[in-house]
Formats: C-alpha cells, structure tokens, sequence
C-alpha cells in the first residue's frame, strides 16, 4: 500500500495494489499490518456507510471529544472529498485540503482525529464507506458551516446542494472552538492514535 501525503501532510491518500485483467481487479482495501507499518490505527470500532444522490452535501462533520479519526472510500460513484483541521495545535489550523475520490480509483483517505470532514456527491448515486477510530458520540457531535466565508472551500457545487437540517445549521468557523486531544482517550495522542 502506498501512503501520499496531502496538502495536509497528517491527511493521506491510500492507494493499494491493483490487480487488474479481463474480468475486473481486485485489491486488498483494507489490510492491519499495512496500515501498522504506516504508522496508522488498526482497530476501527466503528464502519458507516452513506448513500446520496447527486447533488448531496454531506459535512463538515466532526466530535468536539472522542474524536473520530476516519478511513473513507468511495465504493460506486464519485464525490470531492473535504478535510479541515481543527487541531488547536497545528501549524495548518483553518487549512483544508480537498480531493476528487471515485470508484474508478481504489483509494481511500485517512483523516486523523481533530479534523472535520465532509463531502459532495458529484456523480452517483455514491456509496461511501468509512472506518471510524471511536464510535458516534452524539453529546459531542458537531458541524462545522460546509460554506464558511473564512474557509472559502471552492465546492464544484451544480446549483444548490442538497443538505440535512443538521448541515444547514452548521457553525461558523469563528464559533468552532480548536480542537484539543484528550490524553485520557485512545487514539486521541497523534496521528496514528
């Protein structure tokens, strides 16, 4: 498995090896001591899986406490994929890093605890599958606004999107506190967890 580092050099693009012929390919899209050797988590308490029509605007979700670092793919169609950094910590604080990821491509995208992550569905139907560090902690479940002026994120947006009441009320980023691990979780400390 190859490991790019994006924009964002703690968010990576995953790429496995493809092995393809007449019939398809196949990949190991997920592998422990792959991602060990990455110095990436191994154990994912939680696997969600979102299905959206086009036009869909999912995010900027993220937990205030028990951080949630993620694993996403995008198993049938196509989405550009959004990760901001909220970690109080960071040089790259406020920066974002935005990517296209589709089916074609058998990729998927870590993104660390003390990041909020979103996407848009730019064609699908898509299915989007990710690997979640912590479980859901609806107390700390937060949105951080997709369309903050701060952030300015140049979502290729095709007329309005179409958003959850929970995105609609997203919060600005001037409202959106920094992100601090806690040493008393696991997998809060650092990238890898």
């Amino acid at each position: 498995m190859r490991s790019t580092p994006t924009r964002l050099p703690d968010v990576r693009l995953l790429q496995p090896q493809v092995h393809r012929d007449a019939r398809g390919w196949l990949a190991e899209s997920f592998r422990a001591d792959h991602l060990a050797a990455l110095g990436l988590p191994t154990h994912f308490p939680q696997e969600n899986q979102a299905w959206s029509r086009p036009g869909v605007l999912r995010g900027l979700h993220h937990q205030e406490r028990q951080a949630q670092g993620k694993l996403v793919q995008v198993l049938v169609g196509s989405v550009w994929d959004v990760v901001v950094d909220l970690r109080a910590a960071s040089p790259n604080r406020g920066r974002w890093v935005a990517l296209e990821l589709c089916e074609e491509r058998v990729e998927a995208l870590w993104v660390p605890p003390g990041f909020a992550h979103g996407f848009y569905v730019t064609a699908g139907p898509a299915l989007v599958q990710y690997k979640l560090t912590a479980p859901y902690a609806p107390e700390w479940d937060r949105c951080l606004a997709w369309d903050d002026p701060t952030l300015a994120i140049p979502w290729p947006l095709e007329g309005l999107p179409l958003l959850s009441e929970r995105d609609r009320q997203g919060r600005s980023w001037a409202e959106t506190p920094p992100w601090l691990p806690d040493p008393s979780l696991p997998g809060e400390g650092g990238v890898g967890g």
